[in-house]
C-alpha cells in the first residue's frame, strides 16, 4: 500500500485570532467617525427644519399683518412649507413655537445636548 498523504487546508487558531484582532481594530477606528457623522447629519436636519419653519412663520406673519408678540397659528403657517409641518425633530423632541418675533421657533434643549460636539452653531434657535 502506498502512503497517501492527505493535505488538509484549514486555518489555525492563531490565524483566526489575528484576523479577528485586525477586524476589531478597524471597527474601533471607524465606529466613532460613523457616530459623529450621523450626529452631524441629524443636527443639520434639525437646523434646516427650524430655519424653514422660521421662514414660513415670517412669511405668514408678513402676509397676515401680524406684529411682534402676536400668537402664531401653526396650521396657517404650515401652508407656507412645501413639506409637512414637523412637530418633532429627528430625535422625537417637540419644537417650541412661541410668538412672532426673533425667537419664534426654538430647538429642544435635550436635542441640542444629544447632538452636541459635532461643530453645529445653533444660532438664535
Amino acid at each position: 500500500m502506498a502512503n497517501i498523504h492527505r493535505i488538509r487546508s484549514a486555518f489555525t487558531l492563531i490565524e483566526i485570532v489575528v484576523v479577528s484582532a485586525i477586524i476589531g481594530l478597524l471597527a474601533a477606528l471607524v465606529f466613532p467617525q460613523f457616530v459623529k457623522s450621523r450626529k452631524l447629519t441629524q443636527s443639520r436636519r434639525v437646523l434646516n427644519d427650524v430655519r424653514q419653519m422660521d421662514a414660513a412663520i415670517g412669511q405668514w406673519a408678513m402676509e397676515k399683518g401680524k406684529a411682534e408678540g402676536d400668537a402664531i397659528v401653526t396650521t396657517e403657517a404650515a401652508s407656507y412649507l412645501k413639506a409637512a409641518w414637523p412637530d418633532n425633530d429627528v430625535l422625537g423632541n417637540a419644537y417650541s413655537i412661541t410668538v412672532v418675533g426673533s425667537t419664534q421657533v426654538q430647538i429642544n434643549v435635550s436635542t441640542k445636548a444629544a447632538l452636541d460636539g459635532v461643530g453645529i452653531d445653533w444660532g438664535p434657535y
